[in-house]
Order: C-alpha cells, then structure tokens, then sequence
C-alpha cells in the first residue's frame, strides 16, 4: 500500500489556491446547499453533507454560515443545482476533468469553453479523457496525527487501497469509491474526522509538462478553479517541484 502520491504535485497547486478565501466559501457553501437538499439535513444520516461539513470545518469556516447554508438546502426555496462534468485536454496534451454545481448550464458551458480555448486546450465529449483516471475515495489526514504504521494498519484495516505519507502534505489514504464511506468513517474512529474526505479522480499515469506549457497550463487551472461554479479540477500533469516554485514567484 506505499508508494509515493501522485496528487502530490496538484495538491501544491491546491495550497496556493485555498487562499482565496471568498471563492472558497462560495464553493462549499453550494456545496452543503445541495448535500442537505438531495440527502437531509442530518450529517451522520448524509455521507455527502458530513463530507461537505468536514470540508468547511478544514477551511474555518464559521459554523453559523455552515448551518445557513444546510438549512436553505432543506428548506422548500432551495436553490437548484445540477451537478456537470466536463472533460478536456490542456497545452501539453494534458488531460483534464471539471466537477461543476450549476444554475445555469450554458454559462457554466461558455465559462469553461473560454478557459480551455483562451489558453491553448480543447474542450472535449463527457468521457473523452475519463478512462483516464479511476474515481477513488481519498481521505487526508495532518501529518501530525500519527506515525506512519499506525495510519498504515488503520487504513489496511478499513480496506484502502494506498497509503502514503508526506511531510507538508501529511497521510493520503486511497481506496476504492465504493468502499470510501467505510473506509472513511473507519479512520475517524480512530483519529477523529479527517482534514479532507471525498471521492476523487486519480489519474492512471501522470504526463510531465516541460516549462513553456506549464505556465499556459496553470494560468488554465487557475481560471476554472476561479470560476464560482466549479467545485474541483483534476488533471493529470507532473511538474517539478523547482518549476512550480518558479510559478508561485
């Protein structure tokens, strides 16, 4: 179950982005809206509104607007997101896939359209670079919560797939989509509710991206991730560590 993290690099990417803290807000916000709408108001009763309430707490986000948000979802006035994926490739022929919560499919559409084809990708078909990546359950926990074995035996226990460990980026414990709710709630008996907990793609094979297309790529990532509609972005890009310190200067 070792072996070194392939999101390491798009996690580095992540860092730098959760620090728009306003977009952040909004994205979870519609988030717990639509979990409490489609599953309940109750989190232990609602696996996808007790992921979205361990994210928020993960970005310190006041308990006051996350109870706002759940209770407009379950109300009769909630508002109605529809859930779309969009696939593509980005420079460097990298293949790239977009979670989004809409109102409004055609603006979401023109959005993400626009982002693609401004810097130098191609909006594909739905599947068109899916088979790609394996959807899989991620849970994430500080690297300070234990050593190593003990986050290995636990998660061998609850039945994950790949456990791995970085100093920054602490313990990514995989496991297969339809175990991730066991596996999930397995962990926190014995650590207490993860930093992050949700279904993922990861990709099968990462592509290196050499520096001239990686600067096109970000600047792509980061005008979806921008997007008040997109949840997650998934890419199968590997860049250097030395290219994305280059990039955050």
């Amino acid at each position: 179950m070792a072996g070194h993290s392939q999101f390491k690099n798009i996690m580095h990417r992540k860092g730098a982005q959760d620090a728009k803290r306003a977009k952040v807000f909004t994205k979870l916000i519609r988030e717990l809206t639509t979990a409490a709408k489609l599953g309940g108001p109750d989190p232990a009763a609602n696996p996808r509104l007790r992921a979205a309430v361990i994210a928020a707490r993960g970005s310190n986000m006041p308990k006051d607007t996350m109870e706002r948000a759940i209770n407009r979802g379950s109300g009769s006035d909630a508002e109605n997101y529809e859930e779309v994926r969009y696939e593509g490739y980005g420079p460097g022929g990298i293949a790239v896939i977009v979670e989004a919560l809409t109102d409004n499919r055609n603006r979401t559409a023109s959005e993400v359209r626009s982002a693609f084809s401004k810097h130098g990708g191609s909006l594909g078909e739905t599947n068109s670079v899916a088979f790609m990546f394996d959807q899989v359950g991620q849970v994430i926990y500080p690297a300070d919560t234990a050593d190593q074995e003990a986050m290995f035996e636990a998660a061998l226990e609850a039945g994950a797939t790949d456990c791995s460990f970085d100093p920054q980026e602490g313990h990514e414990v995989i496991c297969a989509a339809d175990d991730f709710n066991e596996v999930r709630d397995g962990l926190e008996q014995a650590f207490g509710p993860a930093k992050t907990a949700r279904l993922t793609w990861k990709p099968q094979n990462t592509v290196p991206v050499d520096d001239e297309k990686a600067e096109s790529l970000f600047k792509m990532l980061d005008v979806l991730e921008d997007s008040d509609d997109v949840q997650q972005v998934y890419a199968n890009f590997e860049v250097s560590d030395a290219m994305l310190e280059k990039l955050a200067s």
